[in-house]
């Protein structure tokens, strides 16, 4: 029986640790999300990414490929924030067709409220992640990645 090489073997060994650090990091903070905002990380993800644009608001399109979703899903994400007052969705001035997604004030209070809550689950995921040998030089480089912005 043929072995990969080893550059394909480290490949997907990596993949794996990226995953499972991606996913750890995950798990904790949508637990903390969940339990003192009423927040999914997709949905603080949504408001974050939101509150960044500079004129405010993205098409639905832009959205969906922010957050790594597909059309309905995403649909389904704006619907539950916009019923919750979080966002509301406008009709481009431009074009009839396009749907703006804007965060509310309420939307803008809350995140605000979330930000240190997030910021401590992703240190907590971090640290805790650091200490395995195999996730190590995954949180090195992802912190080593954020010193210079």
């Amino acid at each position: 029986m043929a072995t990969a090489p080893k550059s394909r073997t480290a490949l997907a060994q990596n993949w794996c640790a990226l995953s499972a650090l991606h996913e750890r990091i995950a798990a904790r903070v949508e637990r903390r999300l969940q339990a003192e905002h009423g927040l999914s990380v997709r949905e603080f993800s949504l408001l974050n990414v939101l509150s960044r644009q500079r004129d405010g608001h993205l098409q639905m399109r832009e959205v969906a490929e922010a957050v790594v979703l597909s059309q309905s899903a995403t649909t389904r994400l704006v619907t539950r924030l916009e019923d919750r007052g979080l966002l509301e969705r406008t009709i481009c001035a431009d074009d009839r067709r396009g749907i703006y997604t804007d965060v509310t004030e309420a939307g803008a209070a809350l995140l605000e409220r979330a930000r240190p809550t997030n910021d401590a689950a992703l240190r907590e995921a971090l640290d805790e992640a650091g200490a395995d040998p195999e996730l190590r030089p995954l949180v090195a480089a992802l912190e080593q990645a954020s010193v210079g912005q």
